[in-house]
């Protein structure tokens, strides 16, 4: 089984949301930025529990939205084999997140670090997509952190370093001290 946080190559595309029809079929809810069957992908990690990551085998995959595949995964073939599969976050071998996220989605931030006032806050662990901005999850002096990121708060985006310039309102980060 493969452990998120000691090996840092895995990043997450979304959740299992749902089972669609009788025969095991499964909605993965993705963030990849675009329409995707994951054509050609093999394997897909699905957290088991906390840390830790069990690979999956894809037997088909097929758009359903902009942002939802349906899923057959080797094994998984009644509708109720997929109960312990729901609400679970699915992952990609980094080679191949980048193979398939979209080069302007909010999830290729992932990895990234937050710069703000020329202090690097921290990685990026999780992107939280909501209607009108993007949350950030960072961990600052130890504690979990929630970062918005909009037009009014992102300065510029260094593809090349992997650092995201923001300019936070005042006594934002208050709150976590």
């Amino acid at each position: 089984m493969a452990r998120i946080d000691k090996v840092k190559n895995y990043k997450s595309i979304g959740k299992i949301v749902s089972a669609f029809g009788l025969k095991g079929e499964l909605v993965l809810q993705h963030q990849l930025g675009k329409k995707s069957s994951l054509k050609g992908l093999e394997v897909l990690f699905i957290e088991n529990q906390k840390d830790e990551l069990l690979p999956y085998f894809i037997k088909s995959a097929r758009i359903k939205s902009d942002t939802e595949i349906y899923l057959q995964l080797d094994g998984i073939d009644v509708k109720e084999k997929t109960k312990t599969l729901m609400q679970k976050q699915v992952w990609l071998v980094e080679d191949d997140f980048e193979k398939y996220a979209g080069k302007s989605a909010a999830i290729s931030l992932l990895g990234f670090h937050i710069i703000n006032e020329e202090t690097d806050l921290g990685e990026i662990l999780e992107i939280i997509e909501q209607p009108h901005q993007i949350i950030c999850r960072i961990n600052l002096n130890e504690k979990e952190v929630l970062i918005p990121l909009h037009e009014e708060t992102i300065q510029k985006i260094d593809k090349k370093k992997k650092q995201v310039y923001v300019e936070l309102p005042d006594g934002l980060l208050d709150v976590y001290k």
